[in-house]
């Protein structure tokens, strides 16, 4: 390693425990205290509250709760701005096809193996994460980057070129991607939607009927807790994650010479 190198790092520890012993002493100024506890019995008792059905996220999940319910507006700008970022690393790469004309040659027949046991066992679980993402811990974003891996398997063992075999192209994952954030839209504004059609009162993200807003995502489906909102905004956001990771990751798989063609 460089002594610039060690430098530059040696710098940035410095900088970090300097921000950080400032800040306990007081570099923000004056914060008012805060009842933490009295904030998390309040996110834990909203949650799942069938007894008060107006105050309620329909789930067993807080977490989730929290993300897509209690602060849904924040959650879908930070979504925008990764699909912000995927659109970004489009526009760098503006030109480039992501085809290959060589042809692969892969890892061992072991680890072919391997990873085509991997291609069912891993999008199931990520299915299993996004589905129960209201009830257990997990949701959209944590399954779509898990189901990514098998892009990730499929490049390395096999090559690129087994990736545009199977179809999965650039113009239909932008297409899975715009789905995914559309899904997440028109989950949020479903309810101002339908209370217009029917003439009642609804906010967006809202989730279950308020005080004043009588009008609900379903709660239970056939005896199953499906969360209302939560489970829609967890699928949308597992196809959304996956196609915008399994899209950039498939660009920075093209070989360099093909990016230079272009460039130049």
């Amino acid at each position: 390693m460089k002594k610039s190198e060690v430098c530059v790092i040696v710098s940035i520890i410095i900088f970090i425990f300097s921000l950080a012993y400032i800040t306990s002493l007081g570099g923000l100024g004056y914060l008012p205290p805060v009842d933490v506890r009295k904030l998390a019995q309040i996110y834990l008792s909203s949650t799942y509250n069938p007894f008060e059905p107006t105050n309620t996220s329909s789930g067993y999940e807080s977490v989730t709760a929290i993300v897509w319910d209690f602060r849904g507006l924040d959650t879908f700008f930070e979504t925008a701005v990764f699909y912000g970022a995927i659109i970004a690393s489009i526009a760098v790469y503006r030109g480039v096809s992501i085809s290959t004309k060589k042809k692969p040659i892969g890892m061992s027949p072991i680890a072919k193996t391997i990873t085509r046991l991997s291609t069912v066992l891993i999008p199931t679980v990520a299915a299993s994460i996004a589905f129960h993402g209201h009830l257990t811990p997990g949701g959209g974003f944590q399954a779509g980057s898990v189901a990514t891996v098998v892009i990730v398997l499929i490049v390395m063992v096999f090559g690129l070129r087994k990736v545009i075999l199977k179809g999965l192209t650039k113009p239909k994952i932008l297409l899975l991607r715009s789905l995914g954030l559309v899904g997440i839209g028109l989950t949020a504004i479903g309810l101002v939607l339908a209370g217009l059609v029917i003439g009642v009162n609804a906010y967006i993200f809202q989730n279950q009927a308020k005080p004043i807003a009588h009008i609900s995502y379903p709660m239970w489906i056939d005896d199953i807790l499906v969360g209302g909102s939560l489970l829609l905004f967890n699928l949308f956001e597992f196809v959304a994650v996956m196609a915008g990771f399994a899209l950039v990751l498939m660009l920075f798989s093209i070989e360099e010479e093909e990016v230079r063609k272009v460039i130049k």
